[in-house]
């Protein structure tokens, strides 16, 4: 995606990086980066990799301004250099502005897509006409979403249960005719930024350390003052009181060490005051004062449309929050920003600061509506819903103007779901859609989805005039001339569009959120420039309004298009700049001079004579084999007019006499003229690339009116032409030497690649200069429905030196090697610098790039050839990851309950989710793939997908989308969700079984090896071992890959598994041993799979036969019988009192008629336990006490210690069952002591009572006593511990079955501090998933300890680890 770009993320970003102002000095501290591509992709396509723009200390130059912003000779002013942080001048805002006042975007709403504006920024509150600059405030992500469906009652004193389990006081004043409260909560880091959360994390840690700090003092004080007490100690007594004091200290250092602050817990209460919905929040668990933070205190806030009113959550955060209540109060959503991304940008296109106004944005008049489409779950990458529900919004809004500063790379252009939904909006509701083209340049080919692939969209290009430069970025010496960034993404899309359709000022400094603790940031990036474009836009839109000009897209887009200032002065700078830099008062002109001819987009299709390959927008050579001969091209124009367009008036009496002009009729021609109608008209056109040089060459065939040729081209017809030079030469050796570079200045270079090659080492060589230099270098080749496949490189020099590089390349297609000087490097140093390039073309040709092992013991063969030159073969293939097929196990469809998912047509959007479950036998990092859905946002027919992966609790492991992330679980079962939506029912029902993989990761000492031979027969016979060879051109090799060894699996994976790994043939000619073991180390790697065969079958299974039953058929049948019954007893429920009262009508009548058999006791005694909800606990307790009695008695212990005191001979089957018999009575033994020791506690502790041994402590104020005479003299004995001794004897009273009786001995003793240890052990050595009942003991002793700070503490994490319920999507 071409989402916001973070320059510590390069994956989860929008277009544009980050510059900090620094507010204490008049300094720039410059942190540019470039966006690139977010995820690894299959195949060619690689990771791209961020860019970071160079610091500039501040320091102005002498100059002066031309039309576009050009500095000459003259200092910068205050004025000048304001001016310059947002920048106006270079499209001729400011001089529209002040030509026109009124036109300063007053009656025009946009919609800003993008991570959310908050209301509390500087230059939002109003416009230049002073009214409400932000009319909404909308999260359409759900990201902000929380489920308040529960609602409760206040109690006579007015509080409420809050579902975070906290008690809340509502305001006496707060009106609720119903008197029902919605009530629900939320982590609050969920809500902020990963920068605001790191902010927080700091200044509670700190604050927590100091409090943590003075209860580690006191523990140790008192350990202290104890071994000053007790210098010798020997008593059993006097060890366990010195143990507890240690456990205690050690038990707070291990909470320092392991200390994760998942962040505040806010409640939030939902109700209807007879006309509105309202929300009020309880913060106080962000505030240092108690008396903060209140929900009573809390300024109850509504739907930001009606009211527009915002909260602040605290002081500390600083962050603003706007609510919106959905679904009759059941879902309310809390808005903030996902990054300050969204603010920005609504600052360039609308700010408004009447003290500073050469500060404003470039249309102060503007209002707008925040649409929030940077998911903060995703670390603000856009979703499709956040995406759908944006568009359903803006024309809901009637909005004039979209602008979108979000995208990513595309595999096909113009296509997709949101495509559709966005020529909706344009075409039916008149809309003007903005957005930025990208920030990958500077290759070609590099513009982004969707604002510069889809035609309904005005792509804008991102452009830095001198002013900027010196101004905005602080340069030494700015450039003479305004030129585009260097990263700005370049056309034409893959279908031969322009891709970029105009430029602007591509940085500002801007208004950012208040949590940032700044008023402005410097960015820079096409996420600005798109804005910039949007505010000119709007500047046209209000000037449209006010004289009553109908206001189309299309009449719009025309007018920018025509009146824009070239950047550049070649032809092929198109591709770069667009038709060139905005000029507002120029196309207000041109727009006012137009407003009676008829709003027309002209649609081109066109198609390649005589073949059948798809329809595109350009003519696009690029390839070879397309310049060795001219081509005919058919041309089919249709004029399209908005949907509500009249048939009589408009689409009947449209007529155009168009004459058509080619750029260059030697290389181009068509036809002279074309009459055009409504129903459109095709045209042939030749193009001859035949005797062009090699390298880039750009044309246009463009339409103008006869009658009106000052409307200028209608329409136009790019063709781009790449013709690459060949390589003919052996080995395959391309150099380029003595290429001069300027600040800004690009060499690009078209090679075809030849057949046979897949990867290239390069060298990259420079000399001449004197200050650092920094290089943008790329490659780029086009393969059909794929992205671009593109390799980059920032090189940066700090002397002259060389450099090596190498990348994978794809044999026969023409490669683009771009090397861009960027465009402040040098700046200041007056020489040039010398490059001088060489690549080598390497390659193995192998016959199958994708090896697939069936799982036999059968090799596959590989048939290797080297085409070019002598390279050497050294096979390595590793096998790395277990990918596993899931089919879901419940499918649910529902339609969507609100407004903000029903689409402008009408259509409810349908949401299905789907239930996987998988099982993790040990902790393993995994990631779910769904091979139809993922890696596409843009370029899809569905609408939007997201997942969670949760455990038995309904903790909230891991989230994702289409782009899905490695997640690290610990061992246990889980649930996966997945959320897919589309308004059509049919394409839902059809994914009911979509398949989704687990894929996990092995560990590296689990990565099984393959291993290579010479012969078939190598992998059983163990010989003939391949290992390296050298390829002569031209001849062929061949080899085996074995399967693997059956004993060398990773553990755990099962039949229908499959194993991924990689396989590489060749190694670098300058790389090291470690490429030749490791294939991801090579240059070029390849997929390996094997697929898991059924398991051996184990020879032992089924051998021998049982022995005759000696029992009659009489006795078998009454043994059947009675454990019948008592299956049928433990199915009973206890919910309801009939209910209990069944099952202890059955459990009498059963100990009646089998009054010694333990399992039925046993039975008894789990059903009375499951009875945890009983009204009388003591009663209860003692019914408890009285069934483990009976299952105790029941139990001969005496034989039951002598059958384990002697051995069992494991191949004798009679003495194997008799061991099973006894080692589940002596469970049966051990379950009931168990019970028995916990209903003894809980009766002591409801009855006051203290333990002998805690009571005899407590009275002497000693413990100088021996563990026998632990208790004063008393004819009471000790219960609870008899029974504890008694259960030591036949378990493990450590173990995490028992281990909580033992917290209980300590804690009824009075030592917390080892009762705590003992829970913590238990709690760590438990592979289950967590159980909530030891979490609460935890907190428990630690409330009686009074450590409140860890308290508070401990209560978040429950929420974490046993939420009530699942998040909503």
């Amino acid at each position: 995606m071409q989402n916001p770009i973070w320059a510590t993320n390069p994956s989860k970003s929008p277009f544009w990086g980050p510059t900090f102002l620094d507010r204490h000095c008049s300094k720039l501290i410059i942190q540019s980066t470039r966006r690139l591509s977010r995820r690894r992709k299959k195949g060619g396509e690689r990771e791209w990799a961020l860019r970071a723009m160079p610091c500039s200390s501040i320091n102005t130059t002498s100059s002066s301004t031309d039309d576009n912003g050009a500095l000459r000779a003259f200092k910068l002013s205050e004025s000048t250099f304001l001016a310059s942080l947002m920048p106006k001048k270079e499209i001729a805002a400011d001089r529209f502005v002040e030509a026109h006042p009124e036109y300063d975007g007053r009656g025009v709403v946009i919609a800003i897509f993008d991570s959310g504006v908050d209301p509390a920024a500087a230059g939002l509150q109003v416009t230049s006409d002073g009214k409400p600059k932000i009319l909404d405030v909308l999260d359409c992500t759900g990201s902000g979403d929380i489920d308040t469906s529960t609602v409760v009652k206040a109690d006579s004193d007015g509080c409420l249960h809050g579902a975070s389990g906290a008690t809340l006081v509502v305001n006496s004043s707060w009106k609720n005719p119903s008197g029902e409260w919605h009530v629900g909560y939320k982590l609050v880091y969920e809500l902020f930024t990963d920068t605001l959360t790191s902010r927080l994390k700091k200044e509670r840690r700190k604050k927590w350390d100091e409090k943590h700090q003075e209860v580690i003092a006191e523990a140790v004080k008192n350990l202290d003052e104890f071994d000053q007490k007790h210098i010798k100690v020997e008593d059993a007594q006097l060890k366990r009181a010195r143990e507890d004091l240690q456990n205690r200290v050690d038990f707070l250092q291990k909470q320092a060490e392991s200390y994760d602050d998942k962040g505040p817990i806010i409640d939030a209460v939902v109700w209807n005051d007879g006309e509105l919905w309202r929300v009020a929040l309880d913060t106080q668990s962000l505030e240092d004062d108690p008396g903060c933070g209140k929900l009573a205190d809390f300024v109850p806030l509504t739907n930001y449309r009606i009211e527009r009113k915002f909260g602040v959550f605290s002081k500390l955060d600083a962050c603003s929050c706007v609510v919106n209540v959905y679904d009759q109060g059941n879902i309310l959503s809390i808005v903030t920003d996902s990054s300050p991304h969204g603010t920005h940008v609504a600052g360039i296109a609308t700010a408004f600061h009447p003290k500073e106004p050469l500060l404003n944005g470039v249309a102060p008049g503007a209002q707008i509506i925040s649409c929030k489409i940077g998911d903060s779950r995703l670390g603000s990458m856009e979703t499709g819903t956040g995406l759908t529900r944006a568009l359903i919004a803006a024309v809901e809004h009637k909005c004039d103007l979209i602008n979108m500063s979000y995208g990513e790379p595309t595999m096909l252009p113009d296509y997709g779901r949101f495509v559709d939904l966005v020529n909706e909006a344009v075409n039916k509701h008149h809309l003007i859609f903005v957005s930025s083209a990208g920030n990958s340049g500077p290759a070609l080919s590099t513009v982004g989805s969707p604002g510069g692939t889809t035609s309904s969209i005005i792509g804008v290009g991102a452009y830095v005039s001198p002013a900027m430069a010196a101004g905005a970025h602080c340069v030494v010496e700015p450039p003479s001339e305004g030129l585009e960034y260097t990263w700005s993404s370049r056309g034409p899309t893959v279908d031969g569009d322009l891709g970029v359709c105009i430029s602007a000022p591509g940085g500002a400094v801007a208004p950012v959120p208040t949590w940032t603790l700044q008023r402005r940031m410097l960015m820079n990036g096409t996420s600005m420039s798109s804005p910039s474009a949007c505010g000119g836009i709007a500047l046209l839109i209000s000037a449209m309004k006010a004289e009553g000009i109908p206001v189309s897209p299309y009449s719009v887009r025309r007018a920018l298009e025509n009146t824009s200032v070239p950047v550049g002065g070649l032809p092929e700078d198109k591709l770069s700049t667009g038709q060139g830099l905005m000029q507002v008062d120029k196309a207000h002109g041109y727009i006012q001079k137009s407003r009676d001819f008829p709003n027309v987009w002209y649609q081109i299709k066109i198609n390649e004579a005589g073949k059948s390959t798809s329809t595109s927008r350009g003519i696009y050579l690029r390839e070879a084999s397309r310049c060795h001969q001219s081509t005919e091209w058919t041309v089919q124009v249709e004029p399209k007019f908005h949907d509500d367009a009249s048939n009589l008036e408009q689409l009947v009496p449209f007529e155009e006499c168009i004459e058509l002009h080619s750029t260059e009729r030697a290389i181009v021609r068509a036809p002279e003229y074309l009459l055009l109608t409504h129903n459109g008209r095709s045209f042939n056109v030749i193009v001859d690339p035949t005797n062009l040089s090699d390298g880039l060459h750009y044309y246009e065939i463009y339409g103008v009116d006869c009658k009106a040729p000052w409307r200028g081209p209608l329409f136009r017809i790019p063709i781009t032409i790449t013709k690459p030079m060949v390589v003919k030469n052996q080995p395959p050796i391309v150099s380029f030497s003595g290429m001069t570079f300027l600040p800004g200045h690009i060499e690009r270079k078209y090679i075809e690649v030849p057949l046979g090659a897949s990867w290239v080492e390069a060298t990259m060589r420079t000399s001449g200069f004197d200050t650092c230099r920094r290089f943008f270098v790329d490659t780029l080749q086009i393969s059909p429905l794929q992205r671009p496949i593109k390799w980059e490189r920032v090189a940066t020099f700090s002397s002259p030196t060389a450099k090596n590089f190498t990348f994978a390349v794809e044999g026969g297609r023409t490669m683009e090697l771009a090397i861009a000087q960027f465009w402040s490097s040098g700046i200041g140093s007056h020489g040039a610098t010398n490059v001088d390039f060489e690549i080598v073309f390497h390659g193995i040709n192998i016959n199958k790039e994708e090896v697939v092992l069936d799982g036999s013991e059968a090799p596959i063969r590989i048939d290797a050839k080297a085409l070019l030159s002598s390279e050497k073969l050294a096979p390595a293939a590793v096998l790395n990851k277990v990918r596993i097929p899931y089919r879901p196990i419940e499918a649910k469809l529902r339609a969507l309950p609100t407004d903000r998912d029903k689409l402008p047509s009408g259509k409810q959007i349908l949401a299905l989710t789907l239930t996987y479950k998988f099982k993790l036998e040990d902790g393993a990092e995994i990631k779910p793939q769904i091979p139809l859905l993922n890696n596409r946002i843009y370029d899809t027919k569905f609408e939007s997908q997201f997942y969670m992966i949760s455990d038995a609790n309904k903790r909230v492991y891991a989230i994702g989308d289409v782009y899905p992330n490695s997640s690290k679980l610990p061992k246990g079962e889980y649930n996966l969700l997945l959320h897919l939506r589309h308004d059509n029912v049919l394409f839902l029902e059809k994914m009911k079984q979509l398949l989704l993989f687990i894929e996990r990761n092995v560990e590296d000492k689990e990565a099984v090896r393959l291993s290579f031979f010479s012969q078939p027969d190598g992998p059983i016979m163990g010989n003939g071992a391949f290992k390296t060879s050298v390829l002569v051109p031209g001849v062929k090799e061949s080899f085996y890959v074995g399967p693997p060894n059956k004993d060398k699996l990773p553990k755990n994976i099962s039949e229908g598994s499959v194993l991924l790994g990689a396989i590489s043939y060749g190694v670098l000619s300058f790389g090291g041993e470690e490429g030749g073991k490791n294939p991801k180390k090579n240059p070029v790697s390849y997929q390996i799979s094997y697929l898991v065969p059924p398991n051996k079958v184990d020879e032992e299974k089924g051998k021998g036969s049982s022995p005759s039953c000696t029992k009659s058929v009489s006795e078998r049948l009454e043994e059947e019988v009675r454990d019948a019954k008592i299956k049928i007893l433990g199915s009973l429920k206890h919910g309801t009192d009939e209910e209990r009262s069944e099952w202890r009508k059955l459990a009498a009548s059963l100990k009646s008629e089998y009054p010694k058999y333990t399992p039925l006791l046993a039975k008894i005694l789990e059903g009375l336990v499951s009875e945890s909800n009983a009204e009388d606990k003591i009663c209860h307790d003692e019914e408890v006490i009285d069934a483990a009695n009976e299952v105790v008695c029941s139990i001969d212990r005496d034989e039951l210690a002598k059958y384990f005191s002697l051995k069992s001979d494991p191949e004798d089957e009679e003495a194997e069952k008799m061991k099973k018999k006894m080692e589940t009575t002596r469970d049966q033994l051990a379950e009931a002591l168990y019970q028995k020791g916990l209903a003894l506690a809980e009766i002591e502790s409801l009855k006051g009572e203290k333990a002998p041994e805690a009571a005899a402590a407590e009275g002497t104020k000693d413990v100088d006593k021996t563990d026998d005479q632990s208790a004063p003299e008393s004819t009471q004995p000790d219960l609870f511990e008899e029974n504890f001794k008694e259960l030591k004897k036949w378990v493990d009273i450590k173990s995490s079955k028992y281990g909580t009786l033992w917290v209980v001995r300590e804690r009824r003793c009075g030592r917390l501090g080892t009762a705590l240890k003992v829970l913590v052990d238990m709690i760590q050595d438990n592979g289950e998933p967590p159980k909530k009942k030891l979490y609460e003991l935890k907190l428990s002793l630690i409330d009686e300890i009074g450590w409140a700070h860890l308290a508070s503490y401990e209560r978040q994490w429950m929420l974490v680890r046993f939420p009530p319920s699942l998040p909503l999507f």
